[in-house]
């Protein structure tokens, strides 16, 4: 892929969300660890470990968030392509470009609302029962993960526009 300055910009979001993607397996892995120790800890040792559906409970939403700038970058959303695909390219493209337009107008509502969620939990110092841990600092990934996704809608529409979208094998690479 020839990288100008047309096409940098769209390559490191691609690439930013990837590798977000890959820290939301990491954080995925770590909250399957934490299950298999505790349930092996239960079993062998008569000794779970504590709280760790708190652990479950914030990594699963942490994780879930930092994959979706990967799945909308990607076009790996659920998508209706059976009713589309008969169209032609110049429709295929207005469609994708509405829904980018939809999805931007969505992401940005999420970050700017999660944003005045994780002033909430820091006024009120909300944390979990077990562990105690500040609720608030789960959001931070979270918001970081919106950003990308509002970067990624914005390189789709973008995409769309102007008709540049790689096919969905090439988005990543």
């Amino acid at each position: 892929m020839v990288t100008t300055a047309r096409h940098r910009f769209p390559h490191l979001v691609r690439q930013a969300t990837a590798l977000w993607a890959v820290l939301g397996g990491v954080v995925i892995g770590l909250v399957v660890a934490a299950n298999v120790w505790s349930v092996a800890g239960g079993a062998l040792f008569s000794r779970p470990v504590p709280g760790v559906y708190e652990i479950v409970q914030v990594g699963v939403a942490v994780a879930m968030f930092m994959f979706l700038p990967f799945c909308q970058i990607t076009g790996a959303n659920v998508t209706a392509d059976i009713f589309t695909a008969g169209l032609g390219q110049r429709a295929q493209n207005l469609l994708a470009a509405l829904g980018s337009t939809i999805a931007v107008a969505f992401a940005a509502l999420l970050l700017w609302r999660m944003f005045y969620g994780l002033i909430d939990l820091q006024t009120y110092r909300e944390t979990t029962t077990i562990y105690q841990f500040p609720l608030w600092i789960g959001y931070l990934p979270i918001l970081i993960s919106l950003a990308l996704l509002l970067l990624a809608c914005l390189v789709n529409l973008f995409e769309a526009a102007t008709g540049t979208a790689p096919p969905r094998e090439e988005a990543v690479h």
